[in-house]
């Protein structure tokens, strides 16, 4: 009698650990598990930590709740500026509802895939080249809306999107260079012609000091002919001022006259002769040498000699 209540004990001390091993599941922290009875979702969401469920009649599907790093294939796309351009992503992701994820998509993961890079494809569409280059900020958040409308009814939420790398054909980067380089050569020479201003202005201030001042030209030479000196040149070209010209010039008697000497007097040139007029048709032609006054007598007749003006007083 004993042996048999001690083997009916030990069966049903197998059979609790059979169910028990059957029934048994440990949910990780990062997890939530979803039951379902009989092919139909059971309220509730499995915790983290140890849980049961009835062999051969639940089913616990375990829904990882951590964020999803997923990258998104290179598209290939046509900018609205019509520039062939490559481009990739990544997409952040994380399941906020387990039973939306499992009930309402096949694979959330694949879909989520598959819309980025549908999205990423329109992205490319409607921008230009330069805002795919400078502005991704905003291209950013305009894939995020894009992949998170759709994506919450799956009980998934986006968390972020980031456009990676933007691959330009050789020809489009060789003339990006050379715009860069022709802009920057543009401001070089915009800056240059700012610093020729302001010299001019200052070199025009000196000049006017150095005109009220005639010692200061004196002491800027002085100062130009220690900093040649400073150099240890074996030769060493001074200038004579322009100030002592003029003090010589005022030295020298005549009053103003030029040092050289005095200029040479004007030569005399001989009053030039007067053409002979043509000799009118029907007239005979001169055998002789013929005066050129004479000439002009016959033609134009004897001259008139004026009239003397009487004295009125």
């Amino acid at each position: 009698m004993i042996e048999e209540l001690l083997f009916a004990v030990a069966g049903a001390g197998a059979a609790v650990a059979v169910y028990a091993g059957a029934a048994a599941r440990v949910v990780k922290q990062y997890e939530r598990g979803v039951v379902f009875r009989f092919g139909r979702l059971r309220e509730g969401i499995r915790g983290p930590g140890f849980t049961m469920v009835v062999p051969a009649v639940d089913r616990l599907r375990k829904v990882n709740m951590q964020i999803v790093t997923m990258p998104v294939p290179a598209q290939e796309g046509i900018t609205r500026d019509n520039v062939t351009v490559r481009v990739d992503a990544v997409v952040y992701f994380r399941v906020v509802d387990p039973a939306e994820a499992i009930v309402r998509v096949e694979d959330y993961r694949f879909a989520v895939s598959q819309m980025a890079q549908t999205s990423l494809r329109s992205i490319i569409g409607k921008s230009d080249l330069d805002d795919l280059l400078s502005n991704r900020e905003k291209l950013n958040q305009g894939l995020e809306l894009m992949l998170d409308s759709p994506a919450i009814g799956w009980g998934v939420q986006i968390d972020r999107v980031e456009i990676k790398d933007v691959s330009l054909p050789e020809t489009m980067k060789r003339s990006m260079a050379r715009q860069a380089e022709a802009d920057r050569e543009r401001r070089a020479r915009v800056i240059n012609a700012d610093a020729e201003l302001q010299a001019s202005k200052k070199l025009a201030e000196a000049a006017g000091v150095m005109s009220e001042q005639p010692a200061a030209l004196q002491l800027r030479l002085l100062q130009t002919v220690m900093a040649v000196s400073a150099e240890k040149n074996s030769t060493l070209v001074l200038p004579i001022p322009v100030e002592l010209l003029r003090f010589l010039e005022r030295a020298t008697p005549g009053g103003g006259t030029d040092p050289a000497g005095p200029a040479p007097a004007p030569v005399s040139r001989p009053a030039p002769v007067p053409p002979i007029p043509p000799v009118p048709p029907g007239a005979p032609a001169p055998t002789g040498p013929v005066d050129a006054r004479e000439a002009v007598e016959d033609l134009t007749g004897p001259p008139v000699e004026p009239a003397p003006r009487e004295n009125t007083a």
